[in-house]
């Protein structure tokens, strides 16, 4: 079977150079890409990545004397291809900062505390229907150390990994309503407001289970014309 390979959407997926954000020209190539053929290993394996990799399980909030610090929510996120079709069977990892905007990461020792019962990262897999759920707590903003005055919005960063180790779409999901969603270089980097919006998700109003946290849905499109935007 003859893969074909869709050119980049630039109206729909963010720019590869993000003024303002430094780390962007590092990541982007600086001479023009090469088509390669993809070969049979590439497109065949591995098969059954779920079984290759240790599922961290979707309670990253804790309880008890053990939970973490901040307004509980309850993701609820379904992961569909370009038809619409549920895509069940993915490996997703997600990563966030804590409530006071602090990522686990070593690199991250800037303004805010880290949270002893708070690891900020989870690796699930959707179910028959494309669905994973989520129970953390809301992320706070935090300061790009650009010194320039830019803080990043309230995000969860996802990772959806497809039947081979090559489809693999990394993007960021943002909360309705945030002040600094509109300021945000990394979100609108994505020029058509169609794209920006795909990536905020929908508060379901109380009434929901569970009664004791905030509720988000969210969906993430795999390819074509409403895939979701990939982010960095």
């Amino acid at each position: 079977m003859k893969m074909i390979i869709q050119p980049r959407d630039e109206r729909t997926q963010p720019a590869r150079i993000i003024a303002g954000y430094p780390q962007t020209p590092l990541r982007s190539p600086k001479e023009p890409l090469v088509k390669r053929a993809p070969t049979l290993s590439e497109l065949s394996g591995p098969l059954e990545v779920a079984k290759r990799v240790k599922l961290l399980g979707g309670d990253i909030a804790g309880q008890g004397e053990k939970q973490a610090i901040g307004q509980l929510i309850h993701l609820r996120v379904r992961v569909l291809d370009e038809d619409g079709a549920p895509v069940g069977g993915a490996v997703v990892e997600m990563w966030q900062a804590n409530a006071a905007g602090r990522y686990i990461h070593p690199n991250d020792d800037d303004h805010a505390p880290p949270d002893p019962n708070f690891y900020g990262a989870a690796r699930v897999v959707t179910d028959e229907s494309g669905v994973f759920e989520l129970r953390t707590v809301k992320p706070g903003a935090y300061p790009v150390p650009t010194r320039d005055g830019w803080w990043r919005p309230p995000h969860v960063h996802f990772s959806v990994f497809g039947r081979v180790w090559l489809a693999r779409l990394v993007t960021q999901m943002y909360f309705p309503g945030e002040p600094l969603n509109a300021q945000d270089r990394i979100l609108n980097a994505v020029p058509d407001a169609a794209a920006r919006d795909s990536l905020v998700a929908r508060y379901i109003p109380p009434g929901v289970e569970p009664y004791n946290a905030l509720v988000f849905e969210h969906q993430i499109v795999l390819r074509g014309r409403a895939a979701t935007p990939a982010q960095p």
